[in-house]
């Protein structure tokens, strides 16, 4: 029958970064024609970590998702923030190391392909690295200092599409975050790799960014098509 959303992930460690990119007219190619990229077409990126399938909320389903690393990266949308102020965004690379994670996220119109992410954090420098076929395609690179952390709450919100139809999910997360962090380099790795049309600009310019060692959140799934009660 499958997994039914939503579910639930606790305590991941997560690196988060949006930045300005070199070519903002390609990045915002990748978006659908429906859609508009916002002002810059800022790209957001996400790293992130679940060491343990307890940490999911489908550990004892036999297509759980299991203990599991992903990175995904997209554009930023306009005119389609949150309550909040948050953008809304377009997923447009998915590499996830879990394949019931990847048949999940694809049902329901993410662009899911496979991939493995590490995170290693040594003193205050934390890297972390995306790897697709085995071969190291992203490297961040930030230095960060947990101090005392940062609680914060709050919704991020994906569109992505299902067959013809635009669907919006709304995905909730609690997180404490690193007191101090700052990114100083995001490499892109492979230039023949299709994600590097997504590579910064130089001088590197990140819009918005943490690092949490703790961030719990929830996979909708898409809550309904864009413009709906449940999907606005």
């Amino acid at each position: 029958m499958g997994l039914h959303p939503p579910q639930l992930i606790v305590d991941a460690r997560m690196l988060y970064v949006v930045w300005l990119p070199a070519d903002p007219g390609a990045a915002s190619a990748l978006v659908p024609e429906e859609l508009s990229a916002a002002e810059g077409s800022p790209v957001f990126m996400n790293q992130y970590v679940v060491d343990d399938a307890g940490q999911t909320s489908n550990a004892d389903e036999a297509d759980g998702f299991g203990a599991y690393s992903l990175t995904y990266l997209g554009v930023d949308l306009a005119g389609l923030d949150t309550e909040a102020g948050t953008p809304a965004r377009w997923w447009t690379h998915y590499f996830d190391s879990s394949q019931a994670m990847i048949r999940y996220a694809a049902e329901h119109g993410v662009p899911a392909s496979s991939g493995e992410t590490t995170l290693e954090l040594d003193g205050e420098t934390l890297v972390a690295t995306s790897f697709v076929d085995a071969r190291p395609v992203i490297r961040t690179i930030a230095q960060v200092d947990l101090g005392t952390p940062q609680h914060a709450t709050g919704q991020l919100r994906y569109v992505t599409r299902v067959g013809d139809e635009l669907m919006s999910g709304r995905y909730p997360f609690v997180m404490d975050s690193a007191e101090r962090f700052e990114v100083t380099a995001i490499e892109f790795l492979d230039v023949e790799h299709p994600v590097s049309v997504l590579r910064p600009a130089d001088p590197l310019q990140v819009t918005f960014g943490f690092y949490s060692p703790a961030i719990s959140f929830c996979y909708p799934g898409g809550e309904g098509p864009l413009g709906s009660t449940h999907g606005s």
